[in-house]
Parts: C-alpha cells; structure tokens; sequence
C-alpha cells in the first residue's frame, strides 16, 4: 500500500485514475465512484493505492456503511423465522440466514441466541435494502468466519480496524513475536481477541487500542515497545 500527497473532496474529479482505467483494470474502493467515463470522490481524505490498481480515499468517519464484501463483527439481536437480526453498527440491522452457516440444513441449524458474537462477510448491500450476511466463502467453508466463543470483544475507529486489516500489517505482526493469539477485526470498528489468559487478552487488547490516535510514525515506535506494554 502506497500513500500519496493528494488531498481529494466530494465531487473531485480524479483524472489520473480515469487515465490508468484506460490500459489496465482499476478497483475503487471507499470514497470514490463511477460516473459514466469518470471518477469522482465521494468523500475526503488523503487518496491512497496498493498495486496493482486498487483506489481508495482514507476518510474519518464515525459511522460505518456497508459495502460488499466486508468483513465485520455483529452480535445478534434476535430471530425471525429462517432469518437472525444482526447489530454490526450500521444505520440497519442486517440480517443472516441460518443456511449461510457452513454445513447448516434445515434439520442441523445453527444454534444462535441474542448476544452471540459472529464472523461474517456483508453478501449484499445497498441502500434500499438491508445488508446481507454470511459466514461461508465462496465454496461453501467457513475459513475464519462464524461464531466467536469467549475472548474479549471491544471497539475501535473504523481507520484503526481498516489498517489491521492490511495486508502485512505491522502491528499484528509485532504482536505474534511477544505472544500466540487468535484475532478476527472487523471494517465496521469492531475487533475480537483471544490469547491464553485473561491477563493477556486484556493487555492484547490494551496494546491495539493505545495506537487509535496515533500516526505511521508512533505506530513503529508503539510497536517496538509492544514487550514492554504488554508486561504492564
């Protein structure tokens, strides 16, 4: 992932993407569209790429809105015949299906009740219908999704749970060297933490949240010090 100096606003065209579109295959992310033959933001912030040809703009925002193909945390509110209400902190409550659980048939449900944590990916969303999720990919395995037992579940920024999700992100890889842990991070500003004991699922959980205010910069150095501030 690469970061630019370009500062982007609603409604900005973005030409230099529009001329990359005309040789290879572009991917817009977060804040930017697709109008005809142009690209517009559609929010601001700083823009950013990860090659081959992935865009997106690094906006602050309190308030997660569904895409497809996110990865979030939810908790069950309740259930509606074949269907469960899930809380993932959106505007709606999106809604899962109790086939879309791995190896689930109408004889083998799976046994969810209001409070339970799950795993899942946004299937689809939209917005004149609620956001539909699964704990399945796409051949039918749950992989990492599904629900999560025991840990510690807390929150965060969306920018925080955006850059641990990353792909080589330093963070997670600081914290495998002090200690073995299980972590499902969610885009919707939520984050789940398991290691062997509650000491260390706390200060786990301690160590990601002291980096919600800081920049690159601080993050390399908190990173260095993980050691030491899970020892606390």
């Amino acid at each position: 992932m690469s970061a630019t100096n370009t500062i982007v606003m609603p409604g900005e065209r973005i030409a230099a993407i529009e001329e990359l579109a005309k040789s290879k295959r572009v991917i817009l992310g977060p804040g930017l569209r697709r109008l005809d033959d142009t690209v517009v933001a559609s929010k601001a912030g700083p823009l950013r790429h990860k090659e081959p040809g992935t865009f997106w703009v690094d906006n602050y925002q309190r308030r997660y809105i569904p895409a497809r193909g996110d990865l979030i945390l939810g908790i069950v509110r309740a259930k509606s015949g074949d269907m469960y209400r899930v809380d993932i902190g959106a505007a709606d409550t999106a809604s899962i299906s109790y086939l879309a659980f791995e190896a689930a048939t109408k004889k083998n449900r799976p046994d969810l009740i209001p409070g339970d944590l799950i795993y899942a990916r946004v299937l689809n969303a939209s917005a004149d219908i609620e956001p539909e999720l699964v704990c399945v990919n796409s051949v039918g395995k749950r992989g990492k999704l599904g629900v999560l037992t025991e840990g510690f579940f807390f929150k965060c920024s969306l920018n925080l749970g955006r850059m641990l999700l990353r792909e080589n992100c330093p963070v997670l890889a600081a914290l495998t060297r002090e200690m073995p842990y299980e972590i499902a991070v969610g885009v919707n500003g939520r984050i789940w933490v398991k290691a062997h004991s509650l000491k260390e699922t706390v200060a786990l959980a301690n160590a990601i949240s002291a980096l919600e205010q800081s920049g690159c910069a601080e993050i390399d150095k908190i990173c260095g010090n993980l050691g030491d501030f899970l020892q606390t």
